[in-house]
């Protein structure tokens, strides 16, 4: 997960205010929407109803590592149960999981976490409305996608903001790799190295916090961020 995707206090307020709306009808409890890089799990973003004191030292002591609820949902699609054998929260000793996996390699999940007093009443609410649940994990999940690219767009579009999303290199490099060329063929029509070529695409890559170069390449023409080059 790239930091730059998920760094807006303004769209992240617009998701956890979505999300306190939306679990509202289903009763008072803790959940935590939590989005995990997986090809490098230190990078961890949430948006919770927990106490933000909690919440700092789990990001702290990077517990995802070791969170038996994280390990089970990597290997997991479909929603599943825990009890406090799953739980490393303090004071929680049941929860319920809904589990995505993106196409930028990245689990994201929704936790609602239950105490002893009211595990009952909550646990039958969310097995009748398990569905709706999941739908809306899908659902906030492509909302927070889709606000945080049309940031990237207008930052990256924005004539007055005097900003460029890539370097004159990795946009010519970019460009041809959407015209289908190969590495090869790009280092030939710009003279330069293979490696070089493959060093600007692992930036670019990186720079929009997506999986790989096919992403990158996608991303770029689908918020026409990358610019024509001569021929």
């Amino acid at each position: 997960m790239s930091k730059a995707f998920f760094d807006n206090d303004t769209i992240n307020n617009v998701i956890k205010n979505y999300l306190d709306r939306e679990l509202a009808v289903f009763g008072e409890f803790r959940y935590a929407y939590i989005i995990l890089n997986k090809r490098n799990p230190a990078e961890l973003f949430a948006i919770t109803n927990y106490p933000d004191q909690w919440v700092e030292i789990y990001k702290e002591r990077n517990y995802q590592q070791i969170d038996p609820v994280v390990i089970f949902a990597l290997n997991r699609v479909s929603p599943f149960e825990w009890d406090e054998s799953l739980s490393i929260n303090y004071n929680v000793v049941n929860g319920y999981t809904f589990v995505l996996h993106d196409y930028n390699n990245r689990l994201a999940m929704l936790s609602i976490m239950m105490v002893s007093s009211e595990v009952v009443e909550i646990k039958k609410k969310i097995k009748e409305h398990k569905n709706d649940l999941h739908m809306l994990l899908l659902d906030v999940h492509e909302k927070i996608t889709s606000l945080y690219r049309e940031m990237i767009r207008q930052n990256y579009q924005n004539p007055a903001s005097g900003k460029e999303c890539f370097s004159p290199r990795e946009n010519e490099i970019l460009y041809w790799a959407s015209m289908g060329k190969t590495y090869s063929e790009i280092a030939t029509i710009l003279g330069i190295k293979l490696g070089t070529v493959k060093f600007h695409i692992g930036s670019v890559v990186k720079k929009l916090g997506v999986m790989n170069a096919k992403h990158a390449i996608r991303l770029g023409v689908e918020l026409q961020l990358i610019k024509p080059v001569s021929k």
